[in-house]
């Protein structure tokens, strides 16, 4: 019956067709009869329906080329952007950017104009702004911690931890322990000061209950921070833990000696003022010893241009590699090629950083944890975390002198207060009844831990004398043990390289001015 279309059809032809992907390619209008029954597919290879899809993006590649417009002797040019890439391919010379890393791209686009313009708007001395760019407070420190709260459900129920949970979590953690400061908002803390704030008084506190405490702890506690210090500089990584600790001895050991040894009445005015005094110059020179060690700045007369030459030399023959050479030459050596200026470039080309960009004068070195070339570089010391040259080397060995005079002044007003009756020398190995008072023992443990920095420092004043005589640095005189280079006496303690000493008065009077041959640096020369 025609009044109904689907009641004459079976059942096979009443059901929906599957989809076929030859159906975009066969209209179903074209290929349906009168009946409307459904003619055989003729299947095609598909290389049929890739071939010409191919040849275009061979003839587009060829257009589009970045090897069509290379010049010998000029070099490759940037191709214009085609009708048919819209300008995808316009600068050849740049990589093509994946969408991930345009994507990070775009985020980090965005969290610096937001950033821009909340400091623009001013923040309070609480608010900060954090990794992502948003404006943030130090009082919602525990809130939204998505990465802390996952880590705390897997460990409850006995889940493995993901690979990144921890990094994550410390990122967060070191991004919003901030601390309220009145310019520019909530300063970032960095979280290797916090340990020996924490470290130092307990366990100074424990080593004062008992001396076999006493003995383990002072014992245990060189261990752990060279132990620290061995992991960290394997790392070549920066960090506050060294310096924090210094300046929380000297400031913790300043408190025990106002609180502890002043009120017994021993010590006068005069001694206090002398230590304070010591304190104040102490902290002066540090500070002026964390400027500027003499950084080496780009000088834009010793700038290195290589550049590839297809013409011969004049002194070889010009059939030699098909007319074609490639030298390697400065501004200063395309005058004239004398053995000096060969001298001169080979010299630059040994003493050219490539990571600062710059040409290093004699003696200067490049430091893997600051990441700078630095004049004269003797040494970067993990105890001022920054490095010795030039500028500031003076100012650390004043340094040095100030606290090993005011250290070994206040250890033996400690103990004169603590065992009177015993020498200041003895005192420090039998004291008879310190232990009976928890104030008493407390000063000994702080006059022994004392003791011990006070020997390590006075260590290495004296390798800074010894060096300074000989017109060594620290740098020269390793890679001369290294090298076997050098001559050393009392267990390497002495090493003398003969290479730039002028006699013990010479020495000693170019250490002295050398820091007033720095030139000022200028905003042009930074790079």
């Amino acid at each position: 019956m025609r009044g109904s279309p689907g009641r004459g059809k079976s059942a096979s032809t009443s059901r929906r067709k599957p989809f076929s992907c030859f159906a975009a390619f066969n209209p179903p209008s074209q290929h349906q009869d009168l009946e409307g029954r459904q003619p055989r597919i003729q299947l095609r290879p598909i290389q049929e329906h890739n071939e010409p899809r191919e040849a275009e993006k061979d003839a587009r590649n060829e257009r589009c080329s970045p090897d069509r417009d290379f010049r010998p002797g000029v070099g490759r040019l940037a191709a214009a952007p085609c009708h048919v890439c819209s300008g995808v391919q316009s600068q050849p010379l740049k990589q093509r950017v994946s969408p991930q890393a345009a994507v990070l791209s775009f985020m980090k686009k965005q969290a610096k104009k937001e950033q821009k313009e909340v400091e623009e708007e001013g923040l309070c001395c609480c608010e900060y702004v954090n990794r992502h760019g948003e404006r943030s407070h130090i009082a919602t420190c525990c809130c939204d911690c998505e990465d802390l709260d996952d880590a705390c459900d897997r460990f409850f129920k006995r889940e493995p931890q993901k690979p990144e949970s921890l990094s994550q979590i410390a990122t967060v953690v070191s991004d919003r322990i901030r601390v309220p400061w009145l310019w520019g908002g909530a300063q970032k803390l960095d979280l290797s000061i916090v340990p020996p704030l924490i470290l130092l008084p307990a366990l100074l506190h424990l080593a004062a209950l008992h001396f076999l405490l006493g003995i383990v702890v002072l014992m245990a506690l060189p261990g752990l921070v060279l132990w620290y210090y061995y992991f960290t500089h394997r790392k070549k990584g920066r960090t506050l833990f060294f310096l924090s600790l210094a300046l929380f001895s000297l400031a913790y050991m300043y408190y025990l000696f106002i609180w502890e040894v002043l009120p017994r009445g021993d010590v006068g005015r005069v001694e206090l003022v002398a230590v304070t005094s010591g304190v104040i110059l102490t902290l002066l020179a540090l500070l002026h010893t964390k400027r500027d060690p003499g950084v080496v700045r780009l000088d834009n007369d010793d700038v290195h241009s290589t550049v590839t030459y297809y013409a011969p030399l004049p002194d070889r023959d010009s059939s030699f590699n098909a007319g074609r050479q490639e030298v390697s030459q400065t501004a200063a050596s395309r005058a004239g090629s004398t053995e000096q200026e060969g001298a001169e470039l080979e010299s630059s080309r040994r003493n050219w950083c490539s990571v600062c960009r710059v040409v290093r004068p004699p003696r200067a070195g490049h430091c893997r944890i600051c990441g700078v070339c630095v004049l004269r570089l003797d040494h970067h010391c993990v105890w001022i975390n920054n490095c010795v040259g030039q500028a500031n080397h003076r100012s650390f060995l004043l340094t040095l002198v100030f606290f090993l005079f005011t250290s070994l002044y206040g250890i033996s007003l400690a103990l004169q207060s603590v065992c009177p009756r015993q020498n200041v020398l003895t005192a420090l190995l039998y004291c008879p009844g310190v232990y009976n008072q928890y104030s008493t023992a407390l000063c000994f443990t702080c006059a022994w831990y004392s003791s011990m920095v006070t020997g390590g420092l006075l260590h290495l004043l004296l390798v800074q004398l010894i060096n300074i005589s000989h017109n060594v640095t620290e740098r020269e005189a390793r890679a001369a043990l290294r090298e076997k280079t050098a001559r050393s006496a009392y267990w390497g303690l002495v090493v003398d390289t003969g290479v730039y000493t002028q006699g013990l008065r010479g020495n000693w009077s170019e250490f002295i001015s050398m820091g007033d041959k720095l030139k000022p640096a200028s905003p042009a020369d930074l790079v």
